[in-house]
C-alpha cells in the first residue's frame, strides 16, 4: 500500500502547528495574561530552554512570548517556585519541564551521573563527605546559590573552569539529589530535591523500558513525523541504541509516511497513528510576521530545520566577531509556514529603546509594504514585552 504523502507545504505547516506556531496558537485576546494556559504550552512543547543571554530576552521568556503575546516573565518565575508545576534539568541543554514528566526523567538524572562520573569532565570534584557538608547547610538554611559558597579554582582560570563548591552542586543537581528552587535574576538557588518534588512523582516506581517507551513516544507525539535521529535528539534523554530498540518493537504506536524535503527529495519517516486526523484539522499558517528566538524548538534541530524549510542557520555569538556571517545574536524572520528573513535586534533598557540594527531579506523574498507593516507590528509586541518605551531603527 502507498504511503501517505505529506508535500513540503503541508510538512512545514504541520510542524510549526506542532510547535504552537500554527493559525491557532494566538491567545485569546478576551482574557488577560494571568489567565492563559501557560502549563498547557510547555506541555505541548515538551520543554522550554532556558538560557542566559538577554539580548532581547532570555530564550525560555521568548520562546513562551512567541506562542502567546501575553506572557509576561514573571508568570514563568510564579510556575516554577510558587506552584511548582515545572522543574528544571538537562535535556539537550538546561530546560524547564513539567512536573508531571518527573516520573519518566529518573533515568536522566542517572544517565547524567554516570556520564559526568566516567567522563571525568568534574575534575576537583568534592568527595561525598564535603558534598554532604554542602546538602546540611543547604538542608538548614534554605536554598543556597553558588554565591553563599566561597571555594576558590585551583591553578590557572580556564573556561568554563568552576570552582569546587560549584562542581559540587552542579553535580548533585545533574543526579537529583538536589533541585532548582528558584532563580533570582537568572541566579539559580539551590533545595534538597525532596523538598522540591512531590514524592509520589519522583518515587512513582516507574521502569526503565516503560521510561523509554513514554520518552520516544512522547518525543514523536511532539514531533509530528520525524526518524529515530529526530526522536533521540528531542530529549536526549535516551540513547540512539535504545530509540532503535523502541522503533523495532513499537511498530504498531506508529505508521510511515513520506515527506518532501524543501529540495524536493521524498523521505521516508515516522508518524504517529492518528497523523491523518491531525492533518484534517490542520489550519491555514496564519500569516503574521514573528520573531523567533535562536533557540526556539521550532528551530532548534538546525538539520530538521534545513531540510523543512531550506534556511540554513547557526548562532554566531560565540564566533569571533571578524568571522561572523551575519551577527552577535540575530533572530530569525518567520511568516506563515516559511523563513523570509532575519534580524538583529537589541534591547537597550538603560535608555529605555527596541534598537533594530539591521535587517536582511532571505534572498528571492520580496519584501513589499504589506510585510514590513506585519513586522512593525511584530516589533511593536517586541517593545511591550520587553518594557521599553520606543523602537529605534540604526
Amino acid at each position: 500500500m502507498a504511503l501517505l504523502r505529506l508535500n513540503n507545504k503541508t510538512a512545514r505547516s504541520y510542524w510549526l502547528a506542532s510547535n504552537g506556531l500554527g493559525i491557532g496558537s494566538a491567545p485569546d485576546p478576551e482574557l488577560g495574561a494571568k489567565h492563559q494556559d501557560l502549563l498547557g504550552t510547555i506541555k505541548r512543547l515538551g520543554f522550554v530552554q532556558l538560557d542566559t543571554i538577554q539580548v532581547v530576552a532570555r530564550a525560555h521568556h521568548h520562546i513562551l512570548w512567541s506562542r502567546n503575546h501575553h506572557y509576561r516573565e514573571d508568570m514563568l518565575d510564579d510556575l516554577m517556585a510558587k506552584d511548582r508545576a515545572v522543574f528544571e534539568h538537562f535535556t539537550h541543554d538546561a530546560s524547564l519541564l513539567p512536573m508531571d514528566f518527573l516520573p519518566y526523567w529518573q533515568r536522566q538524572f542517572n544517565r547524567k551521573k554516570q556520564q559526568l562520573d566516567r567522563a571525568g569532565w568534574f575534575k576537583g570534584l568534592p568527595n561525598q563527605a564535603a558534598r554532604n557538608k554542602i546538602k546540611d547547610r543547604i538542608r538548614s538554611e534554605g536554598p543556597l546559590s553558588t554565591h553563599a559558597f566561597d571555594t576558590k579554582i585551583a591553578g590557572p582560570k580556564q573556561m568554563w573552569a568552576r570552582p569546587p563548591h560549584k562542581l559540587a552542586l552542579d553535580y548533585m543537581w545533574y543526579s537529583g539529589e538536589l533541585a532548582t528552587s528558584h532563580r533570582i535574576n537568572f541566579t539559580k538557588y539551590y533545595d534538597l530535591a525532596e523538598r522540591v518534588f512531590p514524592d509520589n512523582l519522583a518515587n512513582a516506581g516507574i521502569d526503565d523500558d516503560e521510561q523509554i517507551n513514554w520518552l520516544c513516544t512522547a518525543a514523536l507525539d511532539r514531533l509530528g513525523f520525524g526518524s529515530a535521529g529526530d526522536i533521540q535528539r528531542f530529549w536526549d534523554a535516551v540513547s540512539s541504541d535504545e530509540v532503535a530498540a523502541w522503533v523495532a518493537r513499537s511498530k504498531a504506536s506508529f505508521t510511515e509516511i513520506e515527506i518532501e524535503s524543501a529540495s524536493g527529495e521524498w523521505i521516508t519517516v515516522i508518524a504517529p497513528n492518528d497523523i491523518e486526523d491531525r492533518l484534517a484539522a490542520l489550519k491555514p499558517a496564519s500569516s503574521s510576521v514573528r520573531i523567533l528566538n535562536p533557540f526556539d524548538p521550532a528551530i532548534r534541530d538546525r538539520n530538521r530545520l534545513s531540510r523543512l524549510f531550506g534556511f540554513d542557520y547557526r548562532v554566531e555569538m560565540f564566533v569571533p566577531a571578524a568571522k561572523r556571517v551575519w551577527g552577535y545574536y540575530v533572530f530569525p524572520i518567520l511568516e506563515g509556514n516559511r523563513f523570509v528573513g532575519r534580524i538583529e535586534v537589541k534591547a537597550d533598557r538603560k535608555k529605555s529603546l527596541l534598537r533594530v540594527i539591521n535587517l536582511w531579506p532571505e534572498n528571492g523574498t520580496k519584501w513589499p509594504a504589506s510585510r514590513h507593516q506585519r513586522l512593525a507590528t511584530e516589533l511593536e509586541r517586541m517593545r511591550k514585552f520587553t518594557g521599553v518605551s520606543t523602537i529605534e531603527w540604526d
